[in-house]
């Protein structure tokens, strides 16, 4: 078996390409190319492994024929293009949790530096001036710290102010209120934050909802006096503006690790009195640098090697915990899309995803995902679980994802149902005490079969003699027949065979089953 083959691009620690190669990943380090020279050599590469140096751009992804995953050691990824990564099948990894502390506590250092004005009086002190009574700082105790943010790194630094004996108000829609509890911080909005915080921190990604999430309209609104951190992303507050509200002293002092357009070599906000500024330090400290690098191969090595999904940002994510469990519904999955797929005809607006018993008390995404990979296997060969929900979107399919944990008449079910102009059509299927999946039930008719390999679908009229005729058709044809699967509405109704054979099953050979006496639908399978 080839291994894969994986690329490091931009500088990372060397025990990032060590782990890579103890997990079956050939390896090649290749930092400082330009875009064309990283086109030249793309599609001979399984992965790609990047910091912020590399941009992932959609020209870039269309020559990489063969890139299966791209690991970006941190946490931003603006410089890599997710749609047309997910369009192509391509997963985006990142690493969240890596340089976690070593951000949080950059705010928190320059919560202090703000407080106590430590740049300037390092550098008055060291001009050789004794300008004591110049800087008068604040304490931090007893202070109201608001963050715009209460995620991973967010919830650090809460723990930290905290510790301080700071009081923390947090503005984020998606902090519960049991979190915040167990956080020991109050969730208020964003007009409360601005109107009691002494001091803001920002710890949200940059997108369309939170650009410029401190307007010049909101930094205006905020407590007179009030100091800023930001270590996120560039972005977040309007620089222009918060150049102007220092200037006025309504915002006494700000901070800042990133910004709009970086490497920020000139700035409208540098000289500006109370401020301080770093060169986008929030990731950099040895412990950081190390772990984000080791943290993405062990990732992407999984993935490549084994499958297994982590810190995915286009796709589901399946923990160790989840994997061995999910992976058998999975399969089912893909196999119940396939299946409806290429026996419903014409456009399919609807898909219903709809899991019963046990199978609906795990993780829905893996599974709904693994049934679109199956379905929309009709529209692409190269589909699988990262580009068939974009696929889906650009077909304009409606995706609907049902959970009934009752156990009905199997402990454990999944049920794909897809809408066609003739009406709903439905597939089930179970997993039997060893994991294996199989099909229970055919549009309406209760069957059961293994789906595997080349296949043959029939309805016909349930009449004496059907069985032979078509057995007698495919030994003339010197096709062997592995399994016979029966169902049937009623006595004397419409019938169901599935047959699994051991050759493909040629067009002739379905014209031919079509003419025989009873037969109205016939239908050749791949699995």
């Amino acid at each position: 078996m080839t291994k894969p083959k994986v690329l490091i691009s931009d500088k990372m620690d060397s025990n990032a390409a060590r782990i890579f190669q103890e997990n079956g990943c050939d390896v090649d380090v290749k930092t400082g190319m330009t875009p064309d020279e990283l086109k030249a050599v793309i599609g001979q590469y399984d992965g790609l492994a990047i910091r912020s140096s590399t941009r992932v751009t959609a020209d870039i992804l269309d020559a990489a024929t063969n890139l299966k995953v791209i690991g970006r050691a941190g946490i931003g990824v603006d410089n890599v293009d997710i749609p047309a990564a997910s369009a192509r099948g391509v997963v985006v990894m990142n690493t969240p949790f890596g340089n976690s502390i070593t951000t949080a506590e950059h705010a928190i250092a320059m919560i202090f530096a703000l407080a106590r004005q430590l740049p300037e009086a390092d550098a008055s002190t060291q001009a050789g001036k004794w300008e004591k009574n110049r800087f008068m700082g604040v304490e931090v105790t007893g202070k109201i710290l608001g963050l715009i943010g209460a995620g991973n790194i967010g919830a650090i630094v809460a723990s930290r102010a905290l510790g301080l004996k700071m009081k923390v108000v947090a503005y984020d829609p998606f902090l519960t209120p049991d979190r915040a509890v167990e956080l020991g911080i109050e969730k208020v909005d964003l007009e409360t934050l601005l109107q009691r915080a002494d001091f803001i921190t920002l710890h949200t990604p940059l997108t369309d909802e939170t650009r410029n999430i401190l307007s010049r309209e909101r930094l205006e609104k905020a407590k007179k006096g009030v100091r800023i951190v930001n270590c996120a992303r560039g972005g977040l507050v309007d620089e222009a503006a918060l150049k102007d509200l220092l200037e006025s002293g309504h915002i006494a002092g700000a901070a800042l690790d990133v910004f709009v357009e970086e490497p920020a070599k000139q700035n409208p906000l540098f000289g500006t009195p109370n401020f301080i500024c770093t060169p986008h330090l929030g990731a950099s400290t040895t412990e950081a640098q190390v772990n984000v690098a080791l943290q993405v191969a062990e990732q992407m090595a999984d993935y490549l090697v084994t499958g297994g999904v982590t810190n995915a940002l286009n796709m589901p994510s399946l923990s160790a915990e989840e994997a061995p469990r999910l992976k058998p519904y999975m399969a089912l999955a893909e196999k119940l899309g396939s299946l409806v797929g290429q026996l419903a005809h014409g456009d399919l607006p609807r898909v219903s995803v709809e899991t019963e018993g046990a199978a609906a008390q795990l993780n829905q995404k893996p599974i709904v995902g693994a049934v679109l990979a199956g379905l929309m296997q009709r529209f692409s060969q190269s589909v699988n679980m990262v580009n068939a929900p974009f696929l889906a979107r650009e077909r304009g399919i409606e995706v609907r994802e049902i959970r009934n944990e009752r156990e009905g008449t199997y402990s454990t079910l999944v049920r794909v149902t897809v809408s066609t102009s003739q009406g709903d059509r439905s597939v089930a299927g179970t997993l039997f005490g060893h994991g294996g999946p199989r099909l229970v039930e055919i549009f309406g008719i209760g069957i059961e079969a293994e789906l595997d390999g080349h296949m043959l679908y029939i309805v016909n009229e349930d009449a004496p003699g059907f069985i032979g005729r078509i057995g007698s058709l495919l030994g003339e044809a010197g096709i062997n027949i592995g399994t016979f699967h029966l169902g049937r509405r009623a006595a004397g109704g419409e019938a169901v065979l599935l047959l699994s054979v051991d050759q493909p099953i040629t067009p002739d050979l379905v014209a031919r089953a079509q003419a025989l006496q009873g037969v109205k639908v016939v239908t050749p399978l791949s699995f």
